[in-house]
């Protein structure tokens, strides 16, 4: 399907979603790169979304969504990630239908290339896309449209955030991403993020905004608390960011 066409299905929504049943939520966890990923269906409709899968758990995310009596719309990146590959080419093959999304500004292949403001709609529920660059330039943030919750990628951590070492990233557009794009959210907006590495699954948007030890600091004193980081490259980087620059898709062995 075309992005035009898919602009007009992913229609931006009012902030109620009205009466009836509330979103179904799932968060499933791969432990190789400690990555979340997110199912979130109308319970109504059976209408779902897939965030961030990994190709190593396409399988199982596929067989929950069949479990569920789902039909999976879409299978969307909030970046292109460093440390896994995705499994959203893999997961386009297990569920006919299922379209691959990710952020234009990403520069990596995709059924759907979403912009800031854009929605990714499933029944009575979307998800409001939010630019919030700075781990790479393409990271995006979506916000469930009655802003209950947000899905904030390698943006937003639970008492951390992403680094800003490599892909592009900048630690001061990271800086007002975060307190621009998702900190003025309402304070108990649950934060879902992409990774955890500490055994936390869930935080809100005023818990970060007051116990994040990097981002209650001023704009300055992050930007060298980031500078000084000076983590190791991840272990996959070298394969996971060219499959996934392609869908998740690994070209075959010649």
């Amino acid at each position: 399907m075309a992005g035009s066409a898919l602009r007009v299905a992913g229609r931006r929504l009012s902030q109620h979603t009205g009466s009836g049943a509330p979103v179904l939520l799932r968060q499933m966890f791969e432990p190789k790169s400690c990555t979340y990923t997110y199912l979130l269906g109308d319970r109504e409709s059976r209408e779902a979304v897939l965030i961030d899968p990994v190709l190593e758990t396409a399988q199982r995310d596929a067989q929950l969504v069949k479990e569920l009596g789902l039909r999976l719309l879409y299978a969307v990146n909030t970046h292109c990630h460093a440390d896994h590959i995705t499994g959203s080419g893999l997961l386009r093959s297990l569920l006919p239908g299922c379209q691959s999304v990710i952020s234009r500004l990403s520069g990596a292949q995709a059924d759907w290339h979403i912009e800031d403001g854009d929605s990714i709609q499933f029944g009575r529920f979307a998800l409001e896309t939010r630019a919030s660059p700075g781990h790479t330039p393409g990271c995006v943030t979506f916000v469930l449209n009655d802003h209950s919750m947000a899905f904030t990628g390698d943006a937003l951590l639970i008492r951390g955030c992403g680094r800003t070492d490599f892909q592009q990233g900048c630690a001061k557009t990271l800086y007002h991403s975060v307190h621009e794009k998702i900190f003025t959210l309402p304070g108990n907006c649950l934060i879902y993020p992409a990774h955890d590495y500490h055994g936390l699954t869930v935080s809100t948007v005023e818990e970060e905004r007051t116990l994040n030890p990097r981002l209650t600091l001023s704009c300055e004193e992050f930007v060298k608390v980031m500078n000084k980081l000076n983590l190791p490259k991840p272990q996959q980087i070298d394969f996971a960011v060219p499959a996934n620059m392609r869908c998740g898709i690994q070209t075959p062995p010649s």
